[in-house]
């Protein structure tokens, strides 16, 4: 009866050391601008539970034909880089792809866009 008391006592400690270490590590937030369209915060969620890209993932605001959008850029071989406007909808490709120069659909993106934030940057080591 003594050992099985004992081994619970340890098997406690041991669960409870693990769940402290693993909320430390967790503590780490990787800040957002509060204006963030929903869409985006999922989209970092989802960047987020994937691993660690290179280079590591960024979400851009800029103005655009008039409007705030928000720029993904593309992380490794022939991915299109991704450019939503603030109801998160797709406009379009701006680089990336086979080519490197997107989908053709928004050309002057480059040489157009003014204002650049940076909304968010993967933090992750």
């Amino acid at each position: 009866m003594k050992n099985t008391n004992s081994i619970r006592i340890k098997g406690a400690i041991v669960l409870l050391s693990l769940m402290g270490l693993l909320s430390l590590m967790g503590c780490k937030k990787l800040a957002v601008v509060r204006e963030t369209p929903y869409c985006l915060k999922n989209e970092i969620d989802k960047i987020k539970a994937e691993m660690l890209r290179n280079p590591p993932a960024s979400i851009w605001q800029y103005d655009y034909n008039g409007k705030k959008v928000y720029y993904i850029p593309s992380y490794e071989g022939d991915r299109f880089s991704e450019l939503y406007d603030e109801n998160c909808n797709l406009i379009c490709h701006p680089d990336g792809g086979f080519t490197g120069k997107g989908d053709g659909k928004c050309n002057d993106f480059f040489s157009s866009r003014t204002n650049e934030k940076l909304v968010w940057k993967d933090g992750r080591k």
